[in-house]
């Protein structure tokens, strides 16, 4: 079987550094859905306007060339055991896809890239291929009781963000909600901490430089692109 994508991802991410690591942990941040030919038509869309989710379908563009094994270091697990590929959300998988529930803002039919799907709280690097979309059902995808594996016995503790005043006002409202909810997730390696070290992570216009001390994330610089 071959696949090809029906669309690519529009995103802040613009490298694979500083990425969600799950779909809806950062539901301010936006992206978009944009078709190309020949499935670039409205009315493929035509009654998704009454779903509030969807799942995409969706390529590891950036791992295809990378080493894949049978087992991997989660980093909920702090990068020092090793579980089965198929019992993690790994992004190194043999067949290089992806899969995650968005939050549906705004479905365009009108104006440049239209038609296209407006999502938040996505997970995807700029320039993802997009392969398939399904509407969310919550009567079959929902299942509030069932258990979470190692997920449910780490729980993950969002650092504390500080935005500075000089930094903050370089950002618009929607700007410093979608990084701070960004950089709460703790954008590092789990196998890093070191309080001195300076970060650097790409978002939308801006790269952001950012260090951590204990579970305090403390944003130093914003330099636009």
């Amino acid at each position: 079987m071959q696949i090809e994508p029906i669309a690519y991802f529009e995103s802040p991410f613009t490298s694979k550094f500083g990425i969600p690591r799950q779909s809806g942990l950062a539901e301010t941040v936006g992206g978009r859905i944009v078709f190309v030919e020949p499935y670039r038509q409205a009315e493929a869309l035509r009654g998704l306007e009454s779903f509030d989710y969807v799942w995409i379908v969706w390529g590891f563009s950036a791992n295809v060339a990378a080493p894949k094994h049978p087992t991997v270091r989660p980093p909920r697990l702090g990068g020092n055991e090793r579980l089965g590929v198929w019992a993690t959300r790994s992004p190194f998988r043999p067949n290089n896809l992806g899969l995650s529930s968005v939050r549906i803002r705004r479905i365009v039919t009108e104006g440049a890239g239209a038609p296209s799907i407006e999502v938040m709280g996505a997970d995807l690097m700029d320039g993802t291929p997009i392969y398939d979309v399904k509407p969310y059902l919550p009567y079959a995808d929902s299942h509030p009781d069932a258990r979470g594996g190692f997920t449910d016995t780490h729980q993950w503790e969002p650092l504390h963000v500080v935005l500075p005043a000089d930094v903050a006002r370089l950002l618009t409202a929607d700007e410093r909600a979608a990084l701070s909810e960004t950089l709460s997730l703790d954008p590092r390696p789990s196998y890093q901490s070191q309080p001195d070290r300076i970060y650097g992570m790409p978002f939308g216009r801006w790269d952001i430089r950012f260090r951590v001390a204990g579970r305090e994330l403390t944003v130093v610089e914003v330099v636009k692109k």
